[in-house]
């Protein structure tokens, strides 16, 4: 059965990652968070002080010291997933808390932050056999793969989401504080200059708003064998 490139692009917090991982897992596929990249990127940004009170991002700072940072990607040998490792350290929680959210859109609004981190999901892609998900997938990073999906939610629906995500890892959450900064993520992701988030031409569209996991799996998983079989 030939490889092929599967792109999901889409708003944060509409369930691509876990979309993305269970189609992986169960065709074989190499899976790359590509947004998990950027989290990792904000990250470094944090502990080194180069993001003020006001949001902005220190770019001359983060860009002479654009070399030191190195993203790769470590198999979690209890669930099988991949893991987010900054500089050989697992950040995989550390990213996913509401700081790293709060600023993740604004770093990746950064020309030379995409252009980096495009080179490097290009390259992991070469083989192909790979699922991606993120912003630009389908856009920028692979506009020639042969299935792409653009998943979308209502900004509350994402916003729960996220809250009961992070009450069920222990960490304190207010619903308004997330729902807040999934709408300002939604505003910077389809405003940016560079690669704004957007459904490409030849996507397909999937409104997950009402859908569970079990049947976004099932519809996603048809669409693949739609295309490996053509």
């Amino acid at each position: 059965m030939k490889k092929i490139i599967i792109a999901i692009d889409g708003f944060s917090s509409c369930g691509k990652s876990t979309m993305a991982k269970d189609l992986a897992q169960e065709i074989g596929y190499i899976y790359i968070d590509t947004g998990a990249m950027y989290r990792a990127v904000t990250l470094y940004c944090l502990r080194n002080g180069w993001i003020g009170t006001d949001g902005t991002v220190n770019e001359d700072e983060l860009r002479r010291h654009l070399d030191d940072i190195h993203i790769t990607f470590r198999l979690n040998p209890d669930t099988q997933r991949p893991m987010t490792c900054l500089n050989g350290e697992v950040v995989e929680d550390a990213i996913r808390g509401l700081e790293v959210a709060s600023h993740v859109s604004a770093v990746a609004a950064i020309g030379f932050v995409r252009e980096m981190l495009v080179r490097q999901q290009q390259e992991m892609g070469r083989e192909k056999g790979i699922v991606m998900d993120g912003r630009d997938i389908g856009t920028a990073v692979f506009p020639d793969a042969e299935l792409k999906v653009f998943v979308t939610a209502s900004a509350s629906i994402r916003a729960q989401r996220r809250y009961d995500e992070l009450q069920a890892k222990g960490q304190e959450a207010s619903f308004e504080d997330i729902l807040r900064n999934v709408e300002e993520r939604d505003r910077i992701d389809q405003t940016r200059a560079v690669s704004p988030l957007r459904q490409a031409d030849d996507a397909l569209l999937l409104d997950n708003s009402h859908l569970t996991i079990a049947e976004q799996k099932a519809w996603l998983k048809e669409q693949y064998n739609k295309v490996v079989q053509c």
